[in-house]
């Protein structure tokens, strides 16, 4: 993990000093809207950005263990099965899900960007929006889960402990405010289903498809207003931080969760 952390920001830092150069005289602009997501090319920057850490974690893996690091994901040829094999059902329960008409007040959907200069982005959003999901899932589920479970054959270390630290570096006071813990603990609970999910396949397949339907959901078609909106077609009216909408919306997520989990899990039976 340390030299993991080390090389992996020392990358980073490298990559953020290439942005400055290379925005020239925008580079303040460019840095300020990277840091919260706000614009498009802020945001494609920031996603893009979690590369360097999978580069640390390639650096940590066959250095320090003697290992490959495409072993990460498992078997190759298993994992991209699993993964298309989940991908088309959770993908298609999630769109029917989203455009069901909700009882009670509906928030009225605010366009964020044009939708040609939407679909003209789109290519470039979902490349960074892989190379943010596949960072994460090679780093929480790939590495820390694996050797863990290496170590110990008790589940609630290799299970409990990459999923604690996935809501860790989800909890964000600065952006999130009152709602930070309540989101972190969703994404602890996002982290245990995508564990689970690794453990019965013995890929990343099948989490890096419902991570990618997740984030994709949420960074490029809807998104909270605010931080991290750069890339979204819509955004709600509210924002991260608002509490009572964020609070609202938690128990429809939750459910969501547990029924795209179930969706993932009955595909792989089939």
């Amino acid at each position: 993990m340390v030299v993991l952390l080390v090389a992996g920001y020392g990358i980073m830092s490298t990559y953020w000093a290439l942005v400055q150069a290379l925005a020239g005289a925008q580079a303040p602009a460019v840095i300020s809207d990277a840091e919260n997501g706000s614009s498009p090319i802020g945001l494609i920057l920031l996603l893009i950005s979690f590369g360097a850490l999978g580069l640390g974690l390639a650096l940590s893996v066959q250095q320090v263990h003697k290992r490959s690091f495409l072993g990460l994901f498992g078997p190759l040829d298993l994992a991209w099965a699993q993964f298309k094999t989940v991908l088309l059902p959770v993908a298609g329960l999630t769109f029917f899900v989203a455009i069901l008409p909700s009882p009670g007040d509906t928030p009225t959907l605010q366009t964020n960007l044009p939708f040609g200069y939407w679909l003209v982005l789109l290519p470039l959003s979902l490349f960074a929006l892989a190379v943010q999901i596949v960072t994460e899932e090679l780093l929480f589920r790939g590495y820390l889960q694996q050797h863990l479970s290496a170590l110990t054959n008790d589940p609630r270390i290799w299970i409990g402990v990459p999923s604690a630290l996935f809501a860790l570096g989800h909890y964000a006071p600065a952006e999130a405010g009152a709602n930070a813990v309540p989101l972190a603990i969703w994404a602890g609970l996002f982290g245990l289903a995508m564990a689970d999910l690794t453990a019965r396949s013995g890929t990343l397949g099948p989490a890096i498809a419902v991570h990618f339907v997740n984030n994709a959901l949420a960074i490029l078609f809807v998104s909270f207003k605010g931080d991290l909106s750069g890339l979204a077609l819509f955004t709600l009216p509210s924002a991260m931080d608002d509490v009572a909408p964020v609070r609202a919306a938690l128990p429809v997520d939750l459910l969501m969760l547990l029924v795209t989990w179930l969706a993932a899990r009955v595909a792989l039976r089939r």
